[in-house]
């Protein structure tokens, strides 16, 4: 099922579009004060080094704190809820992931509509997943492994960080795409997963690189192929899933988004700053570091990237059947 275009028009208009009471003066006064990011996670993790990193540069471009406060649960709702019920004058971003995307069509309710409510901002990187296995499980290549799938309907077991997160809905157009039964064993985090998954209590996941790089490189988890349509930096040598599967390509966007009516030209100079901050050589190494590719562009870009992966997992959500926790 395609978004309806009125939602895929409100995204990208919003990233373009100014209220009629914005002013130029008004950017150039801006931030008044400290500026707040919303992580929807809680502290240590890939979403919060980014916010750290980028909240740092526009401390030091524009003059006030940018402040990072974390607010976990309801996977990212609570902290885009307290987003869209913040002014709409530039002190109060939303750190956008995956998450925000796939909300829009896994729960049936919300409090807020993040198409309508969130106006995009700048795009930061697109992060890989990786198709990992135990070393019990007798494959060493994707097509090794969906033949033992095949070979063992419903006896092996596919481990994700939640219901309807981006690792159980990458597993589901995985199984979409070859026909395999992966019975889905959902956790409350990346952590208690790989507890289990190292302990060989389930056999195969789709984890974050920098979550299970460690564990790869120890030879405690055995990397298939990583999910993007181009190799992984971080591990240059595993192949990606699309080389088997054309079509196949799953990324994590992750970016910055502001309440609606939040003034175009304050939009404008946000996207500008954190562009300027993507070309720095040391933030550009450090978000490599962490498993990324860099992706900069307008807020019109990012609105139709945004739109994009709204639309395409839709019908994984649908297809799966997934819910929320």
């Amino acid at each position: 099922m395609r978004l309806p275009r009125r939602q895929v028009l409100q995204l990208v208009t919003a990233a373009v579009a100014a209220p009629a009471v914005s002013s130029a003066a008004w950017a150039q006064s801006y931030p008044l004060r400290p500026a707040r990011i919303i992580v929807g996670f809680a502290a240590g993790g890939t979403t919060d080094v980014v916010a750290r990193l980028l909240g740092q540069w526009l401390s030091e471009r524009l003059g006030q704190p940018f402040v990072v406060e974390n607010r976990p649960g309801a996977n990212t709702n609570l902290a885009t809820e307290a987003v869209v019920r913040a002014p709409a004058d530039g002190h109060t971003i939303l750190l956008v992931t995956m998450s925000n995307v796939i909300n829009v069509t896994l729960y049936e309710r919300l409090n807020y509509d993040f198409v309508r409510d969130i106006t995009p901002v700048a795009s930061v990187m697109r992060t890989p997943l990786v198709l990992e296995v135990i070393p019990a499980i007798p494959a060493n290549t994707v097509p090794a492994f969906i033949a033992y799938a095949k070979a063992n309907p419903g006896r092996v077991t596919m481990a994700s960080f939640g219901n309807g997160s981006l690792g159980h809905l990458s597993g589901e157009l995985f199984k979409m795409m070859t026909g395999i039964d992966l019975v889905h064993v959902p956790y409350r985090g990346s952590a208690p997963m790989l507890t289990d998954l190292l302990a060989g209590q389930v056999h195969v996941a789709f984890d974050n690189i920098p979550a299970s790089i460690e564990h790869i490189r120890a030879g405690k988890l055995r990397p298939l192929a990583v999910t993007t349509a181009a190799r992984a930096q971080a591990l240059p040598d595993i192949p990606t899933l699309g080389e088997f599967l054309p079509g196949y390509e799953v990324s994590a966007l992750v970016g910055f988004g502001v309440p609606r009516n939040t003034p175009a030209e304050i939009v404008d100079r946000l996207n500008k700053e954190i562009n300027a901050g993507l070309a720095d050589p040391r933030i550009s190494a450090r978000l490599t570091d962490l498993g990324g590719t860099v992706v900069a562009g307008s807020p019109a870009d990012y609105a139709r990237g945004l739109s994009e992966e709204i639309e395409k997992w839709a019908k994984v959500i649908k297809s799966a059947g997934a819910k929320p926790d």
